[in-house]
């Protein structure tokens, strides 16, 4: 399978996804052992900064360089300023023509595309890359666009992919371990019981679909949780809506072999908020 990654990177690092990591979004992209063919993403860079301020020049091509040794072609968009009749300066550095127009070039070699972004606007861009043949799916963060997750052959929160998006307070990390932090949803919720499962994505493997830890084959795992665990921020409502994420430390049960509890479960992301 050739796939197609396409990223939007600014629509992106204003949505949640500040500091995503381009080696597993790349990984990601290849769980099915598909060919990668393309890797375009689209970063903003601002010139006028650049002159008044050395280091935020220094660091911009630094981090377009870790970028593209991670094997990503990279479309520089300038930002640009436009004043209003009030004297209001606004910028903007919009890749979305950039990023269609290469998509559909693109299309004719691909088998499956992989758009980041929760942008609208890519509507009729999904629509027509389908039309081709091409399967399309879908990562973002915050504000994706509703229409846009329906449209798409499979719609993933970049929240809950292991390490795309790193927990800043725990550098050191283990994704899925005993100790570690991990994001998830709550699958099942018992309010008079005080307890319920949460779920979360241990490993990125090609079996997305199968979302019943009880399968062999799974790569999610069922993890309890009391309700005394759960922040107050996070009501009965949130808990029982699977477009909840949640922030959770696993630990090892003390009463089930092998079986994992969460602690200090709080939102990581709510539709509502």
């Amino acid at each position: 399978m050739r796939i197609g990654v396409f990223v939007d990177a600014e629509n992106v690092r204003y949505n949640g996804g500040y500091q995503m990591r381009y080696d597993v979004l790349r990984r990601f992209a290849a769980r099915d052992q598909g060919m990668i063919q393309r890797l375009n993403t689209y970063l903003a860079f601002d010139l006028e900064r650049a002159r008044e301020d050395p280091e935020y020049a220094k660091k911009s091509r630094a981090y377009q360089q870790m970028v593209r040794d991670f094997g990503w072609k990279i479309t520089v968009k300038y930002v640009r300023r436009y004043t209003d009749d009030s004297g209001n300066v606004t910028t903007k550095a919009n890749a979305d023509l950039d990023m269609a127009v290469d998509a559909m070039l693109q299309a004719g070699k691909l088998d499956q595309v992989l758009l980041v972004t929760g942008d609208g606007d890519f509507l009729q861009v999904v629509n027509a890359l389908q039309n081709t043949g091409c399967r399309v799916e879908l990562i973002g963060f915050k504000n994706v666009s509703r229409q846009l997750q329906q449209e798409v052959d499979a719609y993933y929160s970049g929240y809950m992919i292991p390490d795309l998006l790193p927990i800043s307070y725990e550098p050191r990390n283990e994704w899925g371990k005993p100790g570690s932090c991990v994001r998830g949803v709550c699958t099942k919720w018992f309010p008079e019981k005080g307890y319920g499962f949460l779920r979360f994505m241990n490993q990125i493997s090609s079996n997305l679909w199968i979302t019943d830890p009880r399968d062999e084959g799974s790569p999610f795992t069922s993890v309890f949780c009391h309700a005394n665990e759960v922040a107050d921020e996070v009501t009965e409502d949130m808990l029982m809506n699977r477009e909840t994420v949640l922030e959770f430390y696993l630990n090892e049960s003390e009463q089930k072999d092998n079986g994992l509890v969460a602690n200090n479960v709080r939102l990581a992301f709510s539709v509502n908020r």
